[in-house]
């Protein structure tokens, strides 16, 4: 699989971080320990910026990552504040290589190890004052902490945590004070956001060169408060085999501009095609973003029942098509009509608020599959596909779906609980099986490729919770599409242009998240086109809301 493009923050997963440090270490010989003493300086830093007085417990396990842990222990105590420090899984003599130099390095009282099999703390050997302490002081000794650093599992963790480390947790989300993790939250699968038991909410990850997948998709994004990335020291020039991105601003330079010799056509034809009764908002929004984001012709094709409203809607601008229809929904007797409108080429939007007559879906069914014109598929465009993804990989013109997880679940036939714990995983399997790129929509949206490269987008967009906005990325896509943009870079971009609307919106003087309407959102597209909105990521991020994508 290729690298996300250049526009894309690289999000190494555990094999490709793992390789990047024994590049460093064996190709460039910067010393291990030196790399860990530069990820727990990191540590101890947010901690002192998180808390700046009182107690501190930290809680490591056996591995590098409770090395990074010591570390932070050792620096803080030189501060003069006092620090607990427990070991869970093992005995502090078990301890081996990095870890155990710097258990060494500890001043002071030695760790306390937690046992699984009591829930508790018993002093290590060698500790000031060895012997069994009560089961339930373990947890007294993390509630009076006025920060706790979270150090059990690292990158490489994968699955469900159990024994002293699973009861680890448990105490650490008791305990109700900040949390800072290192590199990554326990019990959070670095490399795909999966969480598949218990696993700790940080209010701050310090996350070591470059951040992981499992920090910005859903569920590990929940649980990992800010994120804060700590440069330790790997040279410049490391090799970063990502298959995964942050989508950044820089997306912005791929957009096509008008020029003198531009025509309305020339600037992309767009054609939405959906509606039925009672639902003539959605396509009529769609159209209104494609226009927004750059289309210079967009033409909305509706039942013949259904466009004298769209004709009335308040949009000039806007081109209508009565179609053939039964009840008010389209029908198959429609699918000769678009395929001649769609002549002229450009880009094709079809699904908003197509409903769900049985008619109506077997229309988009036969549409998809004849239209020679780039396609963005959505809503019950989606719905109609249920079950058959693989039918689109016939298609041969570039393919966009826009699914939210419920919608994803039902094109996969899965439950959405299950979309939503591994949401990497399905979008990467739709994207195979369909052939096409899959924006699988929410607040960490994920853009996938066929080949397996997949974009992450930061999100930050709370206001786009509200029904209609989901139209409004429709058409988006549509218009950069029709304007030339390949299928992943479009839906991209469009995801990029979308949630930048929905932070502008939400800004503008007099409004807050909750008043945002998607009508709104449409009119802060010029504004996040020409470059605003783009705060979200950079710097640390912090926790992201969750984005409704449309219904």
């Amino acid at each position: 699989m290729p690298p996300p493009e250049d526009w894309c923050d690289p999000l190494p997963d555990a094999e490709a971080m793992r390789a990047t440090d024994r590049w460093a270490i064996d190709d460039r010989g910067v010393p291990s320990l030196d790399l860990m003493e530069r990820a727990g300086a990191g540590v101890a830093s947010a901690v002192e910026d998180l808390a700046p007085d009182g107690p501190v417990a930290v809680v490591c396990g056996k591995g590098n990552n409770g090395g990074d842990g010591l570390v932070a222990a050792r620096l803080l105590r030189q501060t003069g504040r006092p620090v607990t420090v427990l070991i869970a899984g093992g005995s502090p003599a078990e301890l081996r290589g990095d870890a155990r130099e710097n258990l060494l390095r500890l001043p002071g009282d030695q760790p306390l190890e937690l046992r699984a099999d009591t829930g508790g703390a018993v002093a290590a050997e060698g500790g000031a004052d060895p012997g069994a302490i009560a089961p339930n002081d373990a947890s007294g000794l993390l509630a009076g902490s006025a920060a706790i650093v979270d150090a059990l599992l690292g990158t490489g963790f994968a699955g469900e945590p159990r024994g002293a480390v699973a009861a680890a947790i448990e105490l650490i989300e008791a305990a109700r004070a900040p949390v800072v993790s290192v590199d990554v939250p326990s019990g959070v699968d670095a490399s795909t956001g999966a969480v598949a038991g218990g696993a700790v909410r940080a209010t701050v990850t310090v996350t070591f060169h470059a951040a992981k997948p499992g920090l910005w998709i859903r569920p590990g994004k929940a649980q990992a408060g800010a994120v804060r990335v700590i440069d330790i020291g790997i040279p410049r020039g490391a090799p970063m085999a990502a298959t995964i991105g942050l989508i950044g601003p820089a997306v912005l330079r791929s957009l096509p501009r008008r020029g003198a010799g531009s025509t309305k056509f020339s600037s992309g034809h767009v054609l939405v095609v959906g509606g039925s009764r009672g639902l003539t908002g959605a396509p009529l929004m769609a159209a209104r973003a494609a226009m927004r984001a750059g289309a210079g012709y967009v033409t909305a094709c509706v039942p013949d029942s259904q466009q004298p409203i769209l004709a009335a809607g308040g949009t000039p601008e806007l081109m209508t098509r009565p179609l053939p229809e039964r009840d008010g929904a389209l029908a198959t007797a429609a699918v000769g009509p678009v395929l001649d409108a769609a002549g002229r080429g450009g880009a094709l939007v079809l699904g908003p608020g197509l409903g769900r007559a049985e008619g109506a879906l077997a229309f988009a069914r036969e549409l998809a599959a004849a239209a020679p014109v780039a396609l963005v598929l959505d809503a019950d465009g989606l719905n109609a596909h249920a079950g058959r993804p693989q039918d689109l990989a016939r298609r041969t013109a570039p393919t966009i779906l826009t699914p939210h997880a419920g919608e994803l679940g039902r094109l996969l036939s899965l439950e959405s609980e299950e979309i939503e714990h591994e949401r990497l995983r399905h979008a990467r399997a739709a994207a195979a099986r369909s052939g096409a790129v899959v924006v699988l929509k929410g607040d960490d949206t994920l853009v996938a490729d066929p080949d397996g490269t997949v974009a992450v987008s930061p999100g930050g967009s709370p206001a786009l919770a509200t029904a209609g906005t989901g139209d409004v990325l429709s058409g988006v896509l549509g218009a950069l599409l029709a304007q030339g943009l390949p299928a992943f870079t479009a839906a991209c971009a469009g995801v990029w242009l979308h949630a930048a609307a929905g932070r502008i919106a939400a800004e503008r003087p007099g409004a807050v998240a909750e008043s945002v309407i998607a009508s709104d959102v449409i009119a802060a597209l010029p504004a996040a086109r020409a470059g605003a909105g783009a705060g979200a990521a950079d710097g640390e991020r912090g926790m992201g809301a969750s984005q409704g994508g449309g219904a």
